[in-house]
């Protein structure tokens, strides 16, 4: 019987030959064994850490074309980002939903310049030809007024106008972890969180035949017997390539992104918006939460060469990203409004000849590449968080040699778990139905039996107790930090609320977790430790 449930999954990876393991549990990982799993293959998925606790929960949570992409003449790109975004918005409309994006226009005495509206004009059009149509409506030219509606603390004396466009938003993790339900709930796929692989077995030919995994939780190793092995670990993939013993033909560059939260009262926005960089070719994103009354404001891209496991928010980068927000807006934010932090990288590809890379980590390609080591072991790098479906695709493709009947592709019109009929008709049950699905009313039915549970978990966030009581059963959790980052993205939208409202989720959670008064103090204390940490590193005040 299918299950998505950590200890039954351990048992079959010991016990079960399978045809193919996938070594990490980001979007990409997620996405093939969902892939492979439903073109029939048996699949397990392992990673080292928590499904998408890498750089596939932090992102700025959109799926999207990449408007500015189409400066870089990157057609073909735009063109596969905004497909998929259209494939993920029919699979799981649930979890990715259209977002309107404004883009000011500023010019002096109430003009802007011909060559920027020209400019502005003729990207959004050719982004409408590229594919932006498919939203089912193109760009449009606004007035000053309604973009002043829009974002109020846009510095009315300069702005001129605006452009509104469509483009689309999803909570990454949650998608990611979707997609790994999916491929265990639907077509038989075992998942292992906290597995961390540490080589690859191989026969007298120098086959790979198993996956030598250590748990991270009680260390016991575990022998994964398997015909493939697909490396997608993201920004890790170097390693993996020395565990095949291969070099990459391609390198992966790590490029930093950050993000912050603040007030939704300190920064107003009924849509997102594009804002320029001063002197910079560039622009940052601010977008309005759906689960918290915040906005949040991203991204940085700065080369990284820090430990892949712990990439910080700088005080560099929070004056960077609020500098930028003050001056296109008269918000006048400082560092006293961030409510929350978070950082990730990019696993941009480079050439592998050891050249050092020059250009701005902004420049370089988002394309992916897949790589087959002719010894069962399939690497598939790079690539943008839009695209991991065709990422997928293409490394699953990749398996034919290994595999002589392997099926078709399945993925393009595949429904993701919790994508069905059941349609919400309060405000609660939308809030539920934008990150369960059909799975919803399994929540309402936690609250229906204890009332209690409808209340919210942390003060000031949408959030209620019966989420955490379902994710804790259903969704793999193995920490609090599961739970207040990735399960719900709580940490991210107010660390300082939800570190307020932790000891009650605690032992809200801890009969579903087993875990007895010294479990719940350790998790508390890890919780504490992580925001005392992303905090100090930001020069922010906990």
């Amino acid at each position: 019987m299918a299950s998505f449930d950590r200890g039954e999954s351990l048992h079959a990876l010991a016990t079960t030959k399978f045809d193919v393991v996938v070594i990490g549990a980001g979007i990409t990982g997620a996405g093939v064994a969902l892939d492979a799993a439903s073109r029939g293959l048996r699949v397990a998925l392992v990673d080292a850490g928590d499904i998408a606790s890498g750089t596939s929960s932090k992102s700025s949570k959109m799926v999207h074309g990449g408007l500015r992409y189409l400066q870089q003449r990157e057609f073909r790109l735009v063109y596969e980002n905004l497909r998929e975004r259209q494939r993920l918005l029919e699979n799981a409309p649930f979890l990715v939903r259209p977002l309107p994006f404004l883009i000011p226009l500023f010019g002096h005495d109430g003009v802007a310049t011909k060559t920027l509206v020209k400019g502005y004009s003729t990207a959004l059009r050719l982004y409408d030809l590229t594919g932006g149509w498919r939203i089912g409506q193109r760009h449009r030219k606004i007035s000053r007024t309604e973009s002043l509606a829009h974002l109020p603390t846009l510095h009315g004396d300069r702005l001129v106008a605006g452009f509104l466009y469509l483009d689309a938003r999803g909570d990454d993790a949650r998608v990611a972890l979707t997609l790994a339900r999916t491929a265990a709930l639907d077509f038989g796929a075992h998942v292992a969180t906290y597995l961390r692989a540490t080589d690859i077995s191989r026969d007298d030919h120098g086959r790979a035949t198993a996956v030598v995994a250590r748990d991270e939780l009680d260390r016991s190793v575990t022998t994964i017997a398997t015909t493939a092995v697909i490396n997608a670990t993201g920004v890790w993939a170097d390693e993996v390539f020395a565990m095949a013993e291969r070099t990459p033909s391609h390198r992966i560059t790590p490029a930093k992104g950050v993000h912050l939260s603040v007030p939704r009262s300190r920064l107003p926005a009924d849509v997102a918006a594009v804002l320029a960089v001063p002197h910079e070719h560039r622009s940052i994103f601010i977008i309005p939460a759906e689960d918290a009354p915040v906005t949040y404001i991203g991204t940085t891209d700065t080369p990284y060469d820090g430990a892949l496991d712990d990439p910080a928010c700088t005080p560099e980068d929070v004056r960077y990203l609020l500098d930028a927000v003050n001056a296109s807006t008269s918000s006048n934010l400082t560092s006293d409004d961030v409510t929350g932090v978070w950082a990730g990288l990019r696993p941009l590809l480079s050439p592998g000849d050891g050249r050092r890379v020059r250009e701005r980590t902004a420049d370089l390609s988002r394309r992916h590449r897949v790589s087959d080591s002719h010894d069962g072991v399939v690497h598939i790098t790079g690539g943008k968080w839009t695209t991991y479906r065709q990422m997928a695709e293409d490394t699953v493709d990749a398996l034919a040699p290994y595999f002589s009947t392997l099926a078709k592709v399945r993925t393009r019109d595949l429904r993701l778990h919790g994508t069905g009929s059941w349609r919400p008709r309060s405000a609660l049950e939308t809030h539920l139905y934008q990150r369960f699905g059909d799975d919803a009313p399994e929540v309402l039915s936690l609250i229906d039996e204890e009332p209690d549970l409808s209340s919210v978990a942390v003060k000031g966030l949408d959030y209620v107790r019966a989420e955490f009581v379902y994710s804790a059963r259903h969704e793999m959790v193995t920490s609090l930090i599961d739970l207040l980052t990735r399960r719900t993205r709580a940490h991210l939208m107010d660390a300082r609320a939800t570190l307020a409202g932790a000891p009650d989720i605690v032992r809200l959670v801890a009969p579903e977790l087993d875990w007895d008064d010294s479990e719940c103090e350790r998790q508390l204390a890890n919780y504490r430790e992580l925001v005392e940490v992303e905090f100090t590193r930001a020069g922010l005040v906990l």
